[in-house]
């Protein structure tokens, strides 16, 4: 019960939750300038450039607060960071943060990995400019394309793979949903959902399950596909992701997407965490 208060206040009082952490503003600003330069290997709050005053704000908020709000790795807030701007298509934001992602231990093929997650979210064309903004990245640091191969099934396996992973993370699917399309179509659909999304995309190397999940959750935050959320909160939990995770996971897409997005996944966890705790 203490918990399911902390995330309804957590959704209510917002960014009060980032500052309760840092109850001395110079403990924020040291921690902003230490999180900056582990990550952009350059200086923040200079006071430079055309709008130091709300670079000020970004910088303390971001890198100050938000940065230690939640057990997260440096790695997994760079990796949701990423994926986030890429599903917004903010692209020289994206390439700023890929650098950021390589300087904290997230290899080349991780990042990859990370951008083509996107593809069964946001479609090919978006996915393909992420993926694009990364590749400059790859290339500024004399990393060899393409990266190796990833991928882990045939056109033999693909649907056995992905009915497998779906079936583990999602009982049941998503027929009820697809069932009485015109045409019977909602089979195609299904499938499609089978065999390329958890076929083809879930099984592939360098992020496991429970990295994708947890991406996956911030790019569903990001499009604030509410329907989503509430299926892929238990695909996260499934996967070994837990509700402090997940909320930890949405705080740290806040910045980039705003309160009323963020808000809306955290109202989301806040509704299914309250539903298993009290079949416990």
């Amino acid at each position: 019960m203490k918990k399911i208060i902390g995330i309804i206040a957590l959704v209510l009082a917002g960014s009060l939750s980032a500052t309760a952490q840092t109850t001395d503003n110079m403990d924020r600003i040291e921690v902003c300038k230490q999180n900056y330069h582990t990550l952009f290997g350059g200086e923040a709050l200079t006071g430079q450039g055309t709008d130091p005053e709300m670079m000020d704000i970004l910088q303390k908020f971001i890198f100050g607060e938000v940065f230690q709000t939640g057990d997260l790795t440096l790695k997994q807030r760079e990796m949701i960071t990423c994926i986030t701007l890429a599903t917004m298509q903010t692209l020289p934001q994206l390439k700023a943060h890929a650098g950021a992602a390589l300087n904290v231990g997230v290899t080349p093929e991780e990042l990859r990995e990370v951008m083509y997650l996107t593809a069964p979210f946001i479609g090919f064309p978006k996915m393909l400019n992420a993926v694009s903004t990364v590749n400059e990245v790859f290339k500024e640091r004399g990393i060899s394309l393409p990266l190796e191969k990833q991928g882990t099934v045939t056109e033999e396996t693909r649907h056995e793979t992905g009915k497998a992973i779906q079936n583990k993370q999602y009982p049941g699917g998503m027929s009820s949903v697809m069932s009485g399309l015109p045409g019977d179509m909602g089979k195609d659909v299904e499938q499609f959902l089978s065999d390329y999304f958890f076929g083809e995309i879930y099984s592939r190397g360098a992020l496991d399950l429970q990295t994708r999940e947890l991406l996956g959750y911030c790019v569903l935050t990001t499009l604030e596909a509410e329907s989503q959320l509430h299926s892929h909160y238990h695909g996260n939990i499934n996967a070994g992701n837990s509700p402090e995770t997940l909320t930890a996971a949405v705080i740290q897409c806040l910045p980039y997407i705003g309160f009323p997005a963020a808000i809306k996944a955290l109202r989301i966890i806040k509704e299914e965490y309250a539903k298993g705790d009290s079949n416990m």
